[in-house]
């Protein structure tokens, strides 16, 4: 008679740290040409796409070496995806991790005190791994890899296919088309959506259950140029926009308060509107502006509509125009904002960018919640669940098209798109441990 399988955590073991730090390493080594901000730095993710590949192919169907099916998609030249299947043996059982995505925020080596483009140690803390992308997101890409590269060698007997997809494209939202959202309009991720869904991109171990839509705005405003010493002659477009920004905000908090789920699901803030940049083409400081543009976010709960706050933003504006008179105060006995003997009144327009994103919040009822929960406080030791406004591209498309999508994530906070970007040694151990309780809670179920 056989000998029952050992249990998964034993047949794959830990994480095994000289391979996991080679691979990252030579990850991070790659970081400068994987900075996105196009047009002046385009990522190009076949660098470490190839490095995945190097990892997991004499491991898969294509050299015979093992069970891995690996494909690589690629959209436009130079920016790959990466799909790998562990299979299991029951058609509709399905785990996967997604969102380990292989392009980084740009970083300024002036201003770090290591080089960023380079895996680094910590002298006086050897579990200190420095570099651009090692919380955010190549940390993840080499632990994920790690993960499917122990299935592939320990070829444990699983119901359930494991599938980890590696992503291009996810820090800019200006390209569209060539990263994850590419491989749902083409239905190569369709056979996910039965079973949970692990996004892998956020931080400090614990499962983040909700994040912000975020709005970007530009509100300009026109009034008059003239000599500041003529105050009375002129509409002073920065006074006219600060005022009519305070109106708008109003409005806002009073539309748009903090919402009876937020603290269901531990959002550290309610939705938010503020200012974040001025500009104005230039002048003198003896000549009041004629025009200027405040800019900003709204960073708003998934229980808001985005698209119902951007029409009601505008409806503010048009109101604030008809009534100037009525609607702003002014600054002082001379300061208006029409001139009736002239026939001109300031005005207000606001626009918004096209990268609009919506919130998410996760599904608390549904096993891969579950799962992450449990898997979570066993090997961490607690589970705290928590939101931010902070926001997540591509996910709520995710949940949209009937993914179970949850969130976590191994860097850390604190570091996420920062000057001096680090992670953990320990925190990523931590989370392949919680990756094979979730791969083993769910064979237990099957």
């Amino acid at each position: 008679m056989a000998s029952p399988a050992p249990p998964l955590k034993d047949a794959v073991g830990g994480l095994d740290r000289d391979p996991f730090v080679a691979l990252l390493a030579k990850l991070i080594g790659e970081t400068q040409r994987l900075q996105n901000d196009p047009p002046e730095l385009v990522p190009q993710e076949d660098l470490v796409a190839q490095h995945v590949l190097d990892v997991l192919r004499p491991l898969s169907t294509d050299t015979g070496g093992g069970p891995l099916l690996v494909r690589k998609v690629s959209y436009t030249e130079g920016r790959s995806n990466v799909i790998v299947e562990y299979p299991g043996t029951v058609p509709g059982r399905v785990v996967s991790f997604v969102g380990m995505h292989m392009d980084v925020v740009p970083a300024n080596p002036n201003e770090w005190d290591f080089d960023p483009f380079s895996l680094t140690f910590d002298s006086d803390d050897k579990e200190k791994l420095r570099g651009r992308g090692t919380t955010d997101c190549l940390g993840h890409v080499a632990l994920v890899t790690q993960l499917m590269r122990r299935l592939g060698e320990a070829k444990p007997a699983l119901k359930h296919s494991v599938i980890a997809v590696f992503i291009a494209n996810e820090e800019n939202s200006s390209v569209t088309g060539i990263g994850v959202d590419g491989l749902v309009k083409d239905g190569l991720l369709d056979k996910l959506k039965t079973g949970p869904l692990f996004w892998i991109d956020t931080a400090d171990k614990q499962p983040c259950i909700g994040t912000g839509g975020m709005i970007p705005w530009h509100l300009k405003a026109t009034g008059k140029l003239f000599h500041s010493g003529l105050a009375h002659k002129a509409i002073n477009s920065m006074e006219l926009n600060m005022d009519a920004l305070k109106e708008i905000q109003t409005r806002f908090y009073n539309d748009f308060p903090a919402h009876e789920k937020e603290k269901l699901y531990k959002f550290a803030t309610p939705s938010t509107i503020k200012p974040t940049k001025w500009s104005y083409p230039g002048g003198g400081l003896n000549q009041i502006p004629g025009e200027c543009t405040i800019s900003g976010d709204i960073r708003l709960t998934p229980f808001y509509s985005t698209s119902f706050v951007v029409k009601k933003l505008q409806e503010y504006v048009d109101d604030i125009n008809a009534n100037l008179e009525t609607k702003l105060p002014t600054r002082g006995p001379v300061s208006k904002y029409v001139l009736p003997d002239e026939n001109l009144r300031g005005r207000l327009e606001i626009a918004f960018d096209g990268d609009i994103m919506n919130g998410v919040a996760c599904n608390l009822e549904s096993r891969g919640f579950k799962a992450l929960c449990k898997a979570t406080e066993e090997i961490v030791g607690h589970v705290e669940p928590y939101s931010i406004t902070g926001s997540l591209p591509l996910i709520r498309e995710l949940q949209d098209e009937g993914f179970d999508v949850q969130t976590a994530g191994y860097g850390l906070l604190k570091t996420y798109h920062a000057k001096n970007e680090y992670c953990l040694f320990p925190d990523m151990a931590q989370g392949f441990q919680v990756f094979v309780s979730i791969i083993s809670q769910l064979e237990a179920d099957a």
